[in-house]
């Protein structure tokens, strides 16, 4: 109570939860600008957005009059970007870097716990992210200045060879025939990264057109930000107890964790290992050290662990060998994998491997020419089963990695004993499966029952191998051919198929353009969730009621005067839409939605000093007949007054013209030359 009251409550804010954007808004992250270069003073000329990877492109205008833009420098990268011809593929056609390109990536995979909320009148409302985009400069056109300058390089040197020697010049074409592509290379095609990339690169882009901070459809897409209905029911989801709200503002994330494998290979924390069972752990720890002695897999697995339930557990995902325990070849290679070498199947990979590991049972050193001779691999499959367990030593072959452990075989012989059990049967298999010569079996029992093995030098084996080889030439012939025979057998009845792989694709919903006409809105009586009128029966557009003439006229002249002077030109299409968004902003009962027609809206328009401009439109056009009234405010009392009466006349005779008539009839009829970011001010 002590702490509460030291602590009190200053105020109390409702909370709603905005849908109107749900699944469409997106948060863009620019990169950080000088103080003097804010974004408000940047010029987006185009963007484009690929849908299906949420990637954008914007194409920002650069402030080339700003005092930290290095002119010199602009000019040097536009010489090298399009060269001294300017034509209508330059990418800088003011031979300035104008501007510069942005292109978007993924700041988040999960942006469930985002939203944007907005504070208005003491409530506070919330609209849920459906993306979090980082914007950073492209710098493609460095890309485009290196490949003008190869071609320029190719067209010198291949300018003095003459037509006469190209067509003499005959050369030979081989045509070779591409085998069938088998179902396995084909998975491994679709899951390659130049692939990917390409299938990336075949989406189109999309255009768009970019609407800034001030612009009038800007603020009515902001009015969606709010809740649509501060009593409707939709909003009784938000009535919940203070941990359920917590809840739903940070929802768990569902998908990481079905994402995250129960038992992952990959780098782990100790304190995330340890909150797994016993059995994980152990299983995990031995999949990525493979080779360890007993105790260090105790000092991994911290104290108070049983010993007896830890040698439970790790007899069913490794093998004893010389004292310590290696990883089994079946937790490394499981059933429907392959090698990613040879494309050999899982079962052939373990026996091999096991065929390795059994050889490091009867001795410390092993010579990788004659796994390779026996298992019939390749020499990187067989590389890999050697690096798991042991190093490789100059002029004498590979070498089991850690010593003997006697602690270990003295401390457990019950335990060593089941273990050369298992070996026993794992050696009746490699006998059946390879043919293995009594002769490689039987050596060194001593020393395997030996607590300590006798290590024998790589040039030693090699002469014992060349002394037995002469002494059995006739047998080891014999021999060979008979492996040969089988071993072509095997090769026919071990080819498996692989089986089909399905990637489930999950359908691609197009999103619908969101509805910005206001006509329906304020027919059903609600723009933007916000009701118009309560209990009015008179029509939007209909008649005046008597006696609030003046007051309508007075409200109505101020929001046409309030309008133009933000906008300058509008169609009435445009006014009307603006007109109705003004109405659901007012309080109900105002004297605006007493009715105004359309005539009373033109009329009104006029009298503040607009003039409708009769800008001669194609007859093919689509156009509605709002849409091609058009209305501009002749006088706004500032100094471009007279360059905007100039150029609503030259709009007057054509609805398209170039720029350069544009700027060349403002300096005849102004008397002075006007430069190009004025220009773009009254075009704007």
């Amino acid at each position: 109570m002590a702490n509460e009251e030291d602590d009190p409550i200053i105020q109390e804010i409702d909370v709603f939860l905005a849908r109107s954007l749900l699944e469409k808004l997106y948060l863009f992250q620019y990169p950080i600008r000088p103080a003097s270069m804010t974004y408000d003073d940047v010029t987006h000329l185009s963007a484009k957005i690929k849908p299906k990877q949420q990637k954008v492109e914007l194409e920002m205008a650069i402030d080339t009059l700003n005092p930290n833009y290095c002119r010199s420098k602009g000019e040097q990268i536009a010489l090298n970007v399009d060269g001294t011809c300017t034509d209508e593929t330059s990418t800088y056609s003011s031979k300035l870097m104008d501007k510069q390109t942005f292109c978007s990536s993924q700041a988040a995979s999960n942006v469930s716990r985002y939203a944007a909320a907005v504070y208005k009148k003491g409530e506070l409302h919330l609209t849920p992210l459906h993306g979090i985009l980082q914007l950073r400069p492209s710098f493609t056109y460095l890309d485009k200045a290196d490949a003008k300058h190869r071609e320029r390089e190719a067209a010198n040197e291949g300018g003095d060879s003459s037509q006469d020697e190209a067509e003499d010049d005959v050369k030979q074409i081989t045509v070779r025939f591409s085998r069938p592509e088998t179902e396995q290379a084909r998975q491994r095609r679709v899951q390659s990264y130049e692939f990917l990339q390409k299938r990336q690169a075949e989406e189109h882009w999309v255009h768009l057109h970019y609407y800034g901070l001030k612009d009038s459809r800007s603020e009515h897409e902001r009015q969606y930000l709010f809740s649509q209905g501060h009593g409707l029911a939709e909003n009784t989801e938000l009535i919940k107890s203070p941990s359920e709200y917590l809840m739903m503002l940070m929802p768990p994330s569902i998908e990481e964790e079905n994402d995250k494998p129960m038992a992952p290979s990959n780098v782990l924390s100790m304190a995330q290992l340890r909150t797994l069972p016993l059995a994980d752990q152990i299983k995990i720890l031995m999949k990525n050290v493979k080779v360890m002695p007993f105790a260090n897999l105790m000092s991994l697995l911290g104290s108070g662990t049983d010993p007896t339930a830890v040698l439970r557990c790790v007899q069913q995902v490794a093998l004893l060998v010389q004292g310590n325990w290696v990883v089994k070849s079946d937790v490394l290679y499981p059933k429907d994998t392959s090698s990613p070498h040879s494309g050999v199947p899982a079962e052939v990979l373990c026996r091999g491997r096991d065929f390795v590991m059994w050889k490091f049972t009867q001795d410390r050193w092993v010579v990788r020419k004659e796994v390779a001779a026996v298992t019939k691999l390749c020499p990187e499959d067989v590389k890999d089963f050697l690096e798991h367990m042991s190093v490789a030593r100059i002029n004498k072959g590979w070498e089991f990695m850690l010593p003997y452990d006697g602690d270990f075989v003295k401390k457990h012989p019950d335990i060593v004993q089941r273990q050369q059990m298992l070996w026993m049967g794992i050696q009746a298999k490699l006998e059946k499966v390879y043919n293995l010569l009594k002769e490689h079996l039987t050596p060194k029992k001593q020393e395997a029952q030996s607590g300590h093995p006798l290590l024998v030098s790589g040039e030693q084996r090699v002469n014992m191998a060349k002394a037995k080889v002469k002494q059995n030439y006739g047998q080891l012939e014999k021999e060979f051919q008979k492996q040969k025979a089988e071993m072509k057998s095997n090769d026919t009845s071990a080819k498996t198929d692989v089986p089909n792989i399905r990637i489930k694709e999950e359908p691609v919903s197009v999103e619908e353009p969101m509805d910005t006409s206001a006509h329906e809105g304020l027919n059903n009586g609600l723009v933007n969730g916000l009701h118009a009128a309560e209990g009015s029966t008179d029509p939007v557009n209909g008649h005046l009621p008597g006696g609030c003439i003046d007051r309508v006229a007075q409200e109505l002249k101020a929001f046409v005067s309030s309008t133009f002077k933000k906008q300058f030109v509008l169609t009435l299409s445009e006014l009307k839409r603006l007109f109705n968004l003004h109405l659901a902003s007012l309080p109900p009962g105002h004297t605006l939605f007493s009715g105004i027609s359309d005539k009373m809206l033109q009329d009104m328009v006029l009298d503040t000093g607009c003039k409708q401009i009769l800008v001669p439109f194609p007859p093919q056009t689509a156009a509605s007949p709002d849409e091609l009234k058009v209305y501009a405010l002749w006088e706004a009392g500032d100094t471009y007054d007279q360059h905007r009466q100039v150029l609503l006349e030259i709009f007057s005779k054509n609805y398209r013209v170039r720029r350069n008539v544009i700027q060349n009839q403002l300096s005849q009829e102004c008397g002075e030359d006007l430069n190009k970011q004025e220009v773009d001010r009254v075009l704007k």
